[in-house]
């Protein structure tokens, strides 16, 4: 009987086996470089995809005014029962009534009926003309809000991608700290066991081990915690696997120059959108002049028409009608209304202007600041750096005197905090180089 369970349970676990790697190799497994996340985000993070529908709405947009100055052709088909004709009032003489008396007439035919087609042509409308005009203005716009969009992204990733690449090194450390106070803990208790320690020595390193287990189990949830933020970052499933495959380095944070070079206030991209923004507040206020100006249409349609006592349209004859017409309506008076709009459109265009003013002098304070970051950054990078391996030199030496019993448990205690600090300093002097130096690219329009 048990034999037969056990196979049963084998047969089962075959047969499920193919579905448990269908089941892994539907999720998927990106190694990504960081140039790889940045692509993979263009593509698939909500904020740039709908940049990239703003875009195309503009585009819709834009044929919505080229249509405008096209003209427009419409069909008609239309029916009328009168249910009772209109009656007029005819002189009864012409009838050979009496004079000064009417005569009631019921002109008409109980159905009409009309089929034709009309043709509607724009000839002169400054406000279309000046809408065509800035087509082109309004479609860089929308283009360069996706890029702004894009940048942060980029931005966003960057530090992100490189923090989680530092986050190797910091468990590294903690691996190789765990590692040697085990090493220490295992030499204590053997030099206890001699009775040339305490057991309050073991005891101690023991709680010290327990505080950097615990300290690892955090990190390790910080970091799945950084790469959940990441994938939803770039718009992926948060169920797919994602390997960083970029490293980072000292040097490599360095490469950036300090010094911003011919660097030009075009070189931003919300500089770009705001001067853009300008040209299009130009465009409004001619647009608004030039609806004082006379608009010229012109209109022909020509008809089909029909008239019958009976429901009957497909025998008998029809008529023709057919005419054109041109338009042209003269703006007289509009109750001030439109030198309103153009005063609006004035201030409006001088608050634009105001605010790139200041945004140059913001540029200017932003580059200041983040090369001051930057630089204080790499000094303090390079510092800790140095103090850690200092640190490390310190640690050796002390536990040196321990086993050879010249060293209290004290000092290696102190020195085995010093150095956990020390790293901890140098993982935060890195974090903080990798922010300022993309902080740097970015107030530079490098990024």
């Amino acid at each position: 009987m048990k034999r037969s369970s056990k196979l049963t349970c084998a047969i089962f676990l075959l047969a499920a086996l193919p579905g448990l790697a269908a089941a892994q190799d539907s999720i998927g497994i990106h190694e990504f470089s960081l140039k790889q996340a940045i692509a993979y985000a263009e593509k698939n993070n909500v904020q740039v995809k709908n940049a990239l529908l703003d875009y195309q709405i503009q585009q819709q947009t834009n044929k919505e005014i080229t249509a405008a100055a096209f003209p427009s052709i419409n069909g008609s088909l239309s029916t009328t029962y009168n249910a009772k004709l209109p009656v007029s009032l005819v002189p009864a003489e012409f009838f050979g009534g009496t004079a000064g008396t009417f005569q009631k007439i019921a002109f008409g035919t109980k159905w009409n009926a009309s089929y034709g087609v009309e043709l509607n042509q724009l000839l002169f409308d400054g406000q279309v003309f000046v809408g065509l005009q800035a087509k082109a203005s309004s479609l860089e716009f929308r283009n360069k809000s996706m890029e702004i969009t894009k940048e942060a992204v980029r931005a966003n990733i960057t530090k992100i991608y490189y923090q989680l690449v530092v986050s190797r090194k910091q468990m590294e450390l903690l691996d190789a700290n765990i590692s040697r106070l085990e090493k220490l803990q295992h030499d204590t208790r053997e030099i206890y066991k001699n009775g040339f320690a305490e057991k309050l020595d073991v005891d101690k390193l023991t709680v010290a081990l327990a505080n950097l287990s615990s300290e690892k189990t955090r990190t390790e949830n910080m970091i799945g915690n950084g790469y959940l933020g990441l994938k939803v970052l770039m718009g992926m499933p948060v169920a797919e696997k994602l390997v960083l495959t970029d490293t980072i380095s000292d040097s490599q944070i360095k490469e950036t120059a300090l010094d911003p070079g011919t660097f030009k206030f075009s070189d931003r991209l919300d500089y770009q959108a705001l001067s853009i923004g300008i040209k299009l507040r130009e465009y409004n206020i001619r647009r608004y002049k030039l609806s004082k100006l006379p608009t010229v249409s012109l209109n022909a349609y020509y008809n089909k028409n029909a008239q019958r006592n009976k429901f009957d349209f497909f025998s008998g004859e029809w008529f023709d009608i057919s005419a054109i017409s041109m338009r042209i309506n003269i703006p007289i008076f509009s109750g001030g209304a439109a030198n309103a709009r153009i005063q609006k459109a004035r201030y409006e265009l001088n608050q634009d202007m105001n605010n790139r003013t200041a945004m140059e002098l913001n540029i200017n304070y932003e580059i200041e600041q983040a090369r001051n970051n930057f630089h204080t950054a790499i000094t303090n990078m390079d510092y800790q750096r140095r103090n850690m391996e200092l640190a490390e030199s310190v640690y050796q030496q002390t536990k040196k005197k321990y086993e050879m019993g010249l060293g209290s448990q004290t000092e290696i205690t102190a020195a085995q905090t010093d150095l956990k600090a020390a790293q901890t300093n140098y993982i935060t002097a890195l974090y903080d180089a990798i922010i300022a130096k993309v902080d740097f690219q970015k107030a530079t329009g490098k990024l």
